[in-house]
């Protein structure tokens, strides 16, 4: 497994795979802010609006590639909105997702790495997330150094309609004030 930070250009080549990638995850039952059924034509339209962050540089995601080549996890950086003159120091993890074919391998591990990795090296102290309470996510995170900050319940949909919890985490990475 290896992976790619994709750039404005990339992003467009790959959002056939990303898409299969982000239906196979809601039709599977995470919870990373669609309903189920997702369907394909809805998940491309979705990470097609993507691509003028990434231009900007106002998100950054990889691709984690199987030995075929073949797109099988990806995660995302968004990081704060030049309009808020306070938060340079923070982004969000977003989208953390493998595909079901490929989990149990280390790609969700390595992505949440590779993000952390990144965030350190464009200067991010401070990063952040959401993910369903009691999810198999939350396993990960706490595994990863991840802090628990609390629980909003009712916070979302999961991809059946079902109202669930969700918990904050955050992670300190790189150098506070540096």
């Amino acid at each position: 497994m290896r992976t790619l930070r994709l750039d404005a250009d990339q992003l467009p080549q790959r959002v056939g795979e990303l898409a299969e990638l982000l239906a196979d995850t809601v039709n599977g039952g995470a919870s990373v802010g669609f309903l189920a059924p997702l369907g394909p034509e809805r998940a491309v339209a979705w990470w097609r609006e993507r691509a003028a962050a990434v231009a900007a540089g106002q998100l950054a995601v990889w691709a984690a590639l199987d030995d075929t080549g073949r797109t099988v996890g990806t995660v995302g950086l968004a990081f704060a909105h030049p309009g808020k003159p306070n938060s340079p120091h923070r982004a969000e993890l977003v989208k953390l997702m493998v595909h079901r074919d490929a989990r149990g391998q280390g790609i969700g591990r390595r992505l949440l790495a590779v993000a952390e990795e990144a965030a350190a090296a464009a200067g991010i102290t401070l990063l952040h997330l959401d993910t369903e309470t009691d999810s198999p996510a939350e396993h990960l995170y706490r595994s990863a150094g991840w802090t628990r900050a609390g629980v909003i319940p009712d916070y979302a949909l999961d991809p059946a309609g079902v109202l669930h919890p969700t918990t904050l985490y955050y992670k300190r990475v790189g150098t506070p004030g540096g």
